[in-house]
This record gives structure tokens, C-alpha cells and sequence, in this order.
């Protein structure tokens, strides 16, 4: 595993995952949130996004962090392992709640300064909503590739602990 994607809905633990599998590999890890939204929540245009993911997806180590589904191709083109979060909606929707919680009047870890955390019905709405609407695309895509890639589907908080204590053993041996 040297290029790493990881997808999922809001609030499923895409970015703790990565921040701990970056700890394990040493490999480069990458917050799209970080590099697509500016300070005061400012969209990066379609044009200057798809350019920087094509340039990202060139180094030969990384892990990526984030959905932006009008961009999966770009990345999974390039990703040896990918990691989709297929989690109950019950879990993100907790999690986005405390993280809204937790991060109140902050800006996260994963985001560029100026975007403090925020939570509107559109945003609860697209996590509650995250399996109905884009997860049977998601799944789609991995179909294509699951014959050239490493896919690890994890559906439940038991299988993503599992995953990160084989990734610490491997590591240690």
C-alpha cells in the first residue's frame, strides 16, 4: 500500500483513520477538505480542482482523504488501495454532531484557518442521505476496479479497528 484513497460520508472517520494509517506507513497524507475549501469557505473553482488532483495523484506515496465524487475517477486511476467508509448514517450523524460539538467556533485539523466548523440542514440532510444517494455510485466505481485494486469496504467501527490493528502489526514485523 503506498497510494492510499479513502472515502466515505461526513462524519464516518475518514480523517482520524488517515491521520493514524499516515502514522503507521509514514506515507504523505493529504486532507482534500484542506486544499479545496479557502478561508471563509470559499469553493475551489472545477477547473483548478481537477488540475490539482491530477497533479497530487502523480507523487508514488500518499494517502487521500476525502470524498468530491466529481473527482473519484482521477484518484482511483492511481490508488492501489482503496478504503471506502460504509457507515450507518446513525454513526456519521452522531459523529458530525460531535464534531460540531467539539469544534465549535474552531477550524479542524483537516481545514484550511478561516473555516470554523459549521452544521446547516443541507450538510445534516447530504450525511443522512449519504447511502441512499451516493453510495450505490460509489459502489459502481469500485466495481471497475476491483479487479486492479486493493478495496477494503469497512461497514461498521469493529471492521475499521480491525483494519487499523493488522495495518500496526504488518508494520512492526
Amino acid at each position: 500500500m503506498k497510494r492510499i484513497m479513502i472515502i466515505g460520508s461526513a462524519g464516518s472517520g475518514k480523517s482520524t483513520f488517515a491521520r493514524k494509517i499516515a502514522d503507521i506507513t509514514k506515507l504523505p497524507l493529504i486532507y482534500l477538505d484542506a486544499y479545496y475549501w479557502k478561508a471563509g469557505w470559499v469553493a475551489t473553482s472545477n477547473d483548478d480542482w481537477e488540475v490539482f488532483q491530477q497533479g497530487i495523484v502523480l507523487d508514488n506515496e500518499w494517502i487521500i482523504d476525502g470524498n468530491y465524487n466529481r473527482t473519484l475517477d482521477i484518484r482511483m486511476a492511481r490508488a492501489d488501495t482503496i478504503i471506502f467508509f460504509d457507515l450507518s448514517p446513525w454513526v456519521t450523524m452522531y459523529r458530525v454532531i460531535k464534531r460540531r460539538i467539539q469544534f465549535h467556533g474552531r477550524t479542524r485539523p483537516d481545514l484550511n484557518e478561516g473555516c470554523p466548523e459549521a452544521l446547516d440542514w443541507e450538510f445534516i440532510r447530504l450525511v443522512w442521505n449519504f447511502r441512499k444517494l451516493k453510495r450505490p455510485a460509489i459502489l459502481e466505481k469500485l466495481k471497475i476496479f476491483e479487479r486492479d485494486k486493493n478495496i477494503i469496504i469497512l461497514r461498521s467501527l469493529r471492521e475499521v479497528m480491525n483494519l487499523l490493528d493488522d495495518m500496526k502489526n504488518s508494520s512492526v514485523q
